[in-house]
């Protein structure tokens, strides 16, 4: 039997995170909405669509479908001008790769759009390593609900028991949790330890090169050594 480990990729594998808020903000902006930075923050990991009705909300707004539409075409503009600014982590590869080493699928399981997802894949360069790739496309609704998850369990021909779930915030946590396949957190994200364990994480790093050093001691094993 095959495992697989499912990879968010900001905040994850990419130092994407504080880039992203930057974006949105200006991206609100844009659209002549002025909103917080944290509550931007604190709704990363949810696909596009649901963040920006979640921090419109947190301003106790309810933004109709034109003034929504622009800001995520203001936030696509924003997120491809930054592109230049994004990093991998360190290890973020070298775990992948170790990941397909030991006989597991790696997929990566993002609610990034399509354009957002290439930059993001051009910065990690792990092509070769992965087995397949889903993003906001794939699924109608988004973290924490469990689709996404669910889809990149499809995609890699597993089961949730052979599954694990690697991300960096409390979505990640909650809709692999909902999908039942369990979920290793870092913290590279902005998001604190205990937020993530009540939120299901089953182990916490403060990042994948952390994850690496320890990762045959950690829950992925699970995902090889059957």
């Amino acid at each position: 039997m095959t495992g697989a480990v499912l990879f968010d990729v900001d905040g994850t594998l990419v130092d994407s995170n504080y880039v992203q808020v930057d974006a949105w903000v200006r991206a609100f902006r844009d659209a002549g909405v002025e909103v917080d930075a944290w509550h931007v923050h604190r709704s990363l990991g949810q696909a596009g669509p649901q963040l920006i009705e979640r921090v419109a909300r947190s301003r106790g707004l309810e933004l109709d479908d034109a003034v929504a539409d622009r800001v995520a075409d203001a936030h696509s503009r924003h997120s491809a001008g930054s592109a230049h600014l994004l990093r991998a982590f360190d290890g973020a590869a070298d775990l992948v790769r170790a990941v397909r080493e030991r006989g597991a699928r790696a997929v990566l399981a993002t609610s990034a759009s399509p354009d957002t997802l290439g930059h993001l894949r051009e910065v990690l360069d792990v092509e070769e390593h992965l087995h397949a790739v889903t993003s906001a496309d794939d699924v109608e609704v988004s973290k924490p609900e469990p689709q996404l998850v669910r889809v990149a369990l499809d995609a890699a021909g597993v089961e949730p028991s052979d599954a694990v779930f690697v991300g960096d915030s409390v979505w990640d946590a909650l809709a692999a949790g909902r999908a039942g396949v369990p979920c290793v957190a870092v913290l590279s994200g902005g998001v604190g330890r205990q937020e993530l364990v009540d939120a299901g994480a089953v182990e916490v790093y403060d990042d994948v090169a952390a994850l690496l050093a320890g990762l045959d001691g950690s829950a992925l094993a699970a995902a090889w050594a059957r």
